[in-house]
């Protein structure tokens, strides 16, 4: 039985509130933000990527992280998690955590996310730091983060390939990887940032990342969908051990560095494979595309999602379709 057979449940974490509302030009209403939201905490979806503590200059769209934090209605068992880029949003974001906990019982966030890149050139053009220096300034960030009890997860960016330094030695990604070990994380997330790995490219490095990490360190893989290679890298990540994914309702995200590049993955084009795949995944893919097409209809444009546009796969309703070159 190969290892794909063998798994029977799949974790995935929705970005798209944060990694896709990001690279929106057109400032998305908070309010639509909050109902987006809780239509995909009652998906199944057990784990949520809200928002990021940025500086408001940097990225408007994320200027309402407080607010959205504030207005969203997300069920007990639902994981919310919020990107830090540096100390200064963890202030906000735990100063934000304190206030709302005096009138709620649940906490505004349940996680906290931390980045940098696997290279010099992408750190430096992303953060304006060495990767040494991000990962000094992660680790109080991360000390401080633990000690509020978050979970915490590290992203590694560009891990499979970098668009200024090209092919990134998985070396280099898994040295990196166990510093944030080191510095507690509970997880780690390696990120195919612009898209350029190949399915043997990741089964190798998920085969060695899984090797030489201690095996309580959750390993999660975040493909994009640029060269559309993003589900068959999905497969490659699960035959090679791999059992956690983060992805996009509607494919919204992407890096803007490379032309003509798309979005994340789409969650609902991910959850329907795993389904196909017999994989379990615990969320009503029916309920995920309500959301998809939700927020298809609130950003007013065609989305990148192939679910969204061709439904699931119908097995019940096969041979009502009229045969080919019929009428």
């Amino acid at each position: 039985m190969s290892p794909v057979e063998a798994k029977r449940r799949v974790r995935i974490r929705e970005v798209g509130p944060r990694d896709g509302f990001q690279n929106e030009p057109e400032v998305i209403p908070t309010e639509e933000k909050a109902r987006l939201v809780d239509l995909l905490a009652r998906t199944g979806l057990e784990r949520l990527e809200v928002t990021s503590f940025v500086r408001p200059d940097v990225i408007p769209q994320l200027a309402d992280a407080a607010e959205l934090l504030e207005r969203v209605d997300v069920p007990r068992g639902v994981s919310v998690s919020v990107l830090v880029p540096n100390e200064r949003g963890l202030d906000r974001a735990l100063e934000l955590r304190e206030r709302l906990a005096e009138r709620s019982e649940r906490p505004a966030f349940d996680e906290v996310n931390v980045f940098l890149s696997a290279t010099e050139s992408h750190n430096r053009a992303n953060v304006n730091r060495s990767v040494d220096e991000s990962l000094a300034a992660l680790d109080r960030v991360l000390a401080r983060a633990r000690g509020a009890g978050l979970r915490c997860e590290g992203v590694i960016s560009v891990a499979f390939g970098c668009p200024y330094e090209g092919r990134v030695a998985p070396e280099r990604v898994l040295a990196i990887a166990e510093r944030l070990v080191a510095a507690g994380v509970e997880e780690v997330g390696f990120g195919d940032t612009t898209g350029m790995a190949n399915p043997r490219q990741v089964g190798a490095f998920f085969e060695l990342a899984g090797e030489r990490l201690d095996s309580t360190i959750e390993l999660t893989a975040h493909f994009h969908n640029t060269r559309g290679q993003g589900l068959a890298n999905v497969v490659a990540a699960l035959d090679a051990g791999c059992e956690s994914f983060e992805s996009s309702f509607g494919e919204l995200g992407g890096c803007p560095v490379p032309a003509g590049a798309t979005g994340n993955i789409a969650t609902e084009d991910l959850v329907s494979m795993l389904h196909e795949m017999g994989l379990e995944t615990g969320i009503d893919l029916d309920r995920l595309l309500g959301a998809a097409r939700a927020v298809r209809d609130v950003l007013g444009r065609p989305l990148g999602s192939h679910t969204l546009i061709a439904g699931p796969v119908d097995w019940a309703g096969l041979g009502r379709l009229p045969a080919p070159g019929a009428g």
